[in-house]
């Protein structure tokens, strides 16, 4: 075995009588002065692992701080009869300092968490958001050896919560797995709200925690929770890397289950698991996976058409589902010139400047929408769930089309339920229809109706009761702000609402927590599109409630310079709760906030904030923001009853 002599301390650095811990590389030293000598041992006490360099030196010996175990402060020996000894390696004071011989460090061996981080990334991997600690550092250190060699992205957050969701985040926006990062105990519960989110918008989603000893697993160990029974719900497959486990294919099916269902998934890696020895080589998704995109049943497709022809004022709607299938979609729809609405979710999918764009359906939703509804004679709807908040009338008669079989027909009966990948059945549904359709081409409709919406929304703009700016002209400002292609990332609450109602989209994606609806999303999952490396703006909107959940991470956005721009809508309450309140003939109660100043906050946190109390300000305070190269605020004072 090599050694080399590093220098540990300077003269008169340490007192006679102390002791303190010293790091060269990775060796953790407890350094000792007693008595005119130096003495170096390893820091840790044989016993339990206890940090000898932060002991005292009482009566001749260093006792070490967790158990009181007493050792010679310079040679390392306890005091008969007991002969277990920390390692103590050669000290030689020099005329420029202390020194010490230490062995080299050995080449680094492959381990259990190498073999599978590896395998994660051959699925696609190359982005986790988390928090290193004490129960995951093996496998912490088989990604910072991933990244070091630029193969992987970690971005360590203020809360595992927001790790969960801006796992969610990347997820939905990109398609591709995302993972997230916890210690055992509370590292890892703290995961579950942003998990749930994923899962039920169907984010492929990768959990990964910590967890204590196997050895003690069970029996009431600090932070020792089962973790499989705590994920059971929220993961569709939760599995614990034992020490005799097959690791790598255990990750395989991790990360083929998360991507193929479309679910969360999780792994749980006892602490020494993760720095065992490993030979086993990584593998992907060669051989493993097929492509899923299948074409309607003959007969239900018949039937689709069959209706579709004989309809003269049908609407199609779009849900989430069909979000990467809107070419076909549109051009079906341009086809036979009816009007496209989109769910809350779907937002985005079609542009509101196209010709048979007509907005979003339901409570977050456009009067243009709603109208075409009541007015149609047919429904078509791709890869929507007829959730409650959507508002699809269930006496109209409806095409459902959906991969998911359990989404047919799920809430009431339609009339014909077609099975299938969306894009795949528009295009056959396009094909199948005769060349003379009896349904009338809708766009001048479809522009009447924005013009009498716009009219109104104009007029909101005006209103001012003297006690903030009205969410109509709070969004009319930011849709003509931000780019046409940006990522907005948006929260839950009367903003969110708003949201839907007054922004108009161009080519913009919009990032929601849709059928969880979890304030607190709208950040962490900008961090999330962030780091998806798009290239494209991000904007996060909230409003004062939401963004107070993960203020925090402002830090990190500031941290690892990401680029977005957050827009709170700021009212100093929970202005949706109250709104209920009184709905249901309730007093208002505790959902007055106290807030700090939000842009004084981020200039805090080394981003960039401005404070908007006027609409004559929003405008220049909004363009700023935008070409602001780093996280940047706005914080826009807001009436609670202009919404």
């Amino acid at each position: 075995m090599t050694e080399s002599v590093h220098k540990i301390l300077e003269h008169g650095e340490l007192d006679d009588g102390r002791v303190t811990t010293v790091t060269v590389g990775h060796h953790t030293l407890a350094v000792t002065h007693h008595e005119g000598r130096y003495g170096c041992l390893d820091n840790h006490c044989p016993h339990q692992g206890g940090p000898l360099g932060e002991g005292s030196i009482e009566g001749g010996k260093l006792r070490c701080p967790w158990h009181g175990y007493d050792y010679d402060p310079t040679t390392g020996q306890p005091p008969p009869p007991f002969d277990d000894a920390p390692a103590c390696y050669p000290v030689e004071v020099r005329e420029d300092g202390v020194y010490v011989t230490l062995p080299d460090e050995p080449v680094r061996t492959r381990t259990v968490s190498d073999a599978m981080v590896e395998t994660m990334m051959a699925w696609g991997v190359d982005t986790v958001f988390g928090i290193v600690g004490h129960s995951n550092l093996g496998f912490g250190d088989a990604m910072r050896e991933a990244q070091a060699r630029g193969d992987l992205s970690f971005f360590g957050v203020r809360h595992e919560g927001a790790a969960a969701f801006a796992a969610s985040g990347y997820a939905k926006l990109t398609g591709r797995l995302a993972a997230c990062f916890g210690i055992a105990g509370p590292g890892s519960t703290n995961l579950l709200t942003g998990l749930y989110d994923a899962k039920v918008d169907r984010a492929p989603v990768l959990a990964l925690s910590g967890q204590v000893p196997s050895g003690t697993i069970g029996r009431g160990a600090f932070q020792d929770l089962d973790l499989e029974a705590a994920f059971s719900d929220v993961a569709r497959t939760s599995h614990t890397v034992l020490p005799g486990s097959d690791h790598t294919e255990l990750m395989n099916l991790a990360c083929k289950t998360a991507l193929v269902e479309s679910d969360v998934t999780h792994l749980v890696f006892p602490d020494e698991v993760q720095i065992q020895p490993s030979d086993a080589p990584a593998s992907g998704p060669d051989g493993r996976v097929a492509p899923r995109t299948s074409p309607a049943p003959a007969e239900s497709l018949d039937e689709a058409v069959g209706l579709l022809s004989a309809a003269q004022r049908p609407l199609i709607i779009v849900g989430a589902g069909a979000r990467r299938d809107m070419d076909a979609i549109i051009a079906l729809a341009e086809r036979i010139g009816a009007p496209v609405a989109t769910t809350f979710k779907g937002k985005g999918q079609i542009s509101d400047a196209h010709p048979l764009g007509c907005g979003v359906l339901g409570r977050s939703g456009t009067p243009i929408a709603s109208w075409f509804m009541n007015e149609s004679d047919l429904i078509v709807a791709f890869g929507a769930s007829f959730a409650n908040h959507t508002g699809i009338s269930p006496y109209k008669p409806i095409i459902q089309i959906d991969r998911d079989p359990m989404a047919l027909g799920r809430f009431h009966p339609v009339a014909v339920g077609v099975l299938g990948d969306v894009g795949v059945v528009a295009r056959e549904i396009d094909d199948a229809l005769p060349a003379n359709m009896p349904a009338a081409d809708r766009r001048e409709e479809v522009a009447e109706r924005w013009a009498i919406w716009r009219s109104e929304k104009d007029a909101r703009v005006a209103d001012d009761r003297g006690k903030g700016i009205g969410s109509a002209a709070i969004f009319r400002e930011l849709s003509e702000a931000v780019d046409q292609d940006a990522i907005l990332a948006v929260d839950v609450g009367n903003n969110t609402y708003s949201f839907g109602r007054y922004f108009e989209v161009e080519r913009q994606q919009v990032l929601m927590s849709g059928y969880l609806g979890s304030i607190g999303f709208s950040f962490p999952a900008a961090m999330g599109a962030w780091a998806a490396r798009t290239g494209r703006q991000v904007v996060s909107v909230s409003g004062d409630g939401g963004f107070g959940q993960y203020a925090m991470e402002l830090t990190t956005a500031v941290k690892y310079g990401m680029n977005i721009t957050h827009v709170l809508v700021n009212n100093g309450e929970l202005g949706k709760i109250s709104k209920e309140q009184r709905s249901a003939d309730l007093d208002v109660w505790q959902t007055s906030l106290h807030n700090p100043n939000f842009a004084d906050f981020a200039n805090n946190c080394g981003a960039r904030g401005w404070s908007v109390d006027d609409l004559s300000e929003l405008s220049g305070a909004l363009k700023a923001a935008l070409v602001h190269d780093g996280p940047t605020l706005v914080d826009i004072s807001s009436d609670a009853a202009l919404v």
